[in-house]
């Protein structure tokens, strides 16, 4: 029996972040795939190894976690005020689907990199020497993202002393400005309210802050659902029916953030909203051996992507925390304190991260002009992935 034989993709496999991901310059995507549907879906899935019901994608490029079952594809924008186009898609590890709702903020810092030197961005705004300027249209959200990249001798500088909690060795430092990070055109706050009282089921009533910015984010009190803040993955992610829970206060509160109309939605839409429990300061040894002392941070936060406790924090839901933290009465302002903060350094099970973000307000609701934070980027392979032909 004939089988078809495997087809050369050129990719490249990069780190952004705390994040891994397979990086595509849609031009170089076979003709079915580069456009959204059925054929493109199916490729990334093949490409990454989903789905995989051993949940290990053995058979493909992912690395059987959130951080590292990505993809992203690339295009030079048709935009005057941009550079490159980005479309990121979250790929389901035991599900076969590719969630393309929102950003990946870990893999931003990778974007502006990849672009420059896959030639998407126009030569006359590289500089020799210095850092390059990379306007970025993040097309899932439809947002504008800024990266700062090092050059030297006009190649990107990937390599250098900056120290990022989370990933093992030092790299060169990419600031990554999310610029209006309210996602989407709705309200940031959804609801209307900087706190609400959301009722789920089996559960009981908890006092949650919804948000739009970065990425669709639902905080609630570590306390009121029995956690410290302080703990790292095993305590939450070997135990079903405390991932059972935080299932429920996501899917609920996807409702109430009318993201889905029905809690049973939410099985197909992993990627967002993503849910974060916060508390006050307190020492906590990291996931490396590092200890965090409670007066080095202003709050804690963990929170989980695609129903696991991450092992670090995902850049858009920094983007997230920087953005809540710094409008006065939301939970994670008031446990990092209260008060006007326009940054904030919070431990995640990594280690910390300082996040900025600028908020006013505006006819009596709430605008934030710009989050910015810091990361790195660097490129891990690059040639060809191959995938079976008829796969897709």
């Amino acid at each position: 029996m004939p089988h078809a034989p495997q087809k050369k993709i050129p990719a490249t496999y990069m780190r952004g972040g705390t994040s891994k991901g397979v990086f595509f310059r849609l031009q170089d995507l076979p003709e079915a795939a580069q456009g959204p549907g059925e054929a493109r879906d199916k490729l990334l899935l093949r490409v990454i190894g989903s789905p995989d019901p051993y949940e290990k994608q053995i058979d493909g490029m992912g690395g059987a976690t959130s951080s590292t079952s990505k993809t992203v594809i690339l295009s030079r924008s048709e935009s005057p005020d941009h550079d490159v186009d980005y479309l990121f898609g979250q790929v389901s590890i035991d599900k076969p689907f590719v969630d393309w709702s929102g950003n990946c903020g870990n893999l931003t810092a990778a974007v502006g990199s990849f672009a420059i030197s896959n030639g998407l961005v126009d030569a006359s705004r590289i500089p020799e020497n210095g850092v390059a300027t990379v306007r970025i249209w993040q097309a899932n959200i439809e947002k504008t993202i800024v990266a700062h990249v090092p050059m030297t001798n006009g190649e990107v500088q990937e390599t250098g002393d900056f120290e990022l909690d989370g990933v093992t060795f030092p790299a060169a430092e990419v600031q990554v400005e999310f610029m209006d990070p309210a996602d989407g055109e709705g309200a940031m706050f959804p609801t209307g309210n900087l706190v609400d009282e959301l009722e789920v089921p089996g559960i009981g009533t908890l006092k949650a802050t919804m948000i739009n910015a970065g990425i669709p984010t639902i905080f609630v009190n570590a306390a009121d659902i029995g956690y410290q803040g302080t703990e790292l993955q095993e305590a939450i992610n070997g135990d079903a029916s405390a991932l059972a829970r935080f299932e429920a206060i996501r899917a609920h509160g996807a409702v109430r953030m009318g993201l889905i109309s029905r809690v049973e939605e939410a099985a197909n839409r992993q990627h967002t909203p993503k849910v974060a429990f916060v508390a006050p300061p307190a020492d906590y040894v990291s996931s490396s051996g590092k200890e965090i002392k409670a007066s080095d941070i202003d709050v804690l936060v963990r929170a989980l992507s695609m129903g696991k406790l991450h092992h670090a924090m995902m850049g858009t839901a920094a983007v997230a925390i920087g953005t809540a933290a710094a409008i006065p009465g939301t939970l994670v302002n008031l446990a990092a304190g209260g008060g006007d903060r326009n940054a904030v350094l919070f431990g995640h099970p990594s280690g910390t991260l300082r996040v900025g973000a600028e908020a006013k307000q505006e006819g009596g609701d709430w605008v934030v002009t710009k989050a910015v934070m810091s990361r790195s980027a660097r490129v891990l392979m690059e040639g060809w992935v191959r995938v079976p032909g008829d796969s897709f």
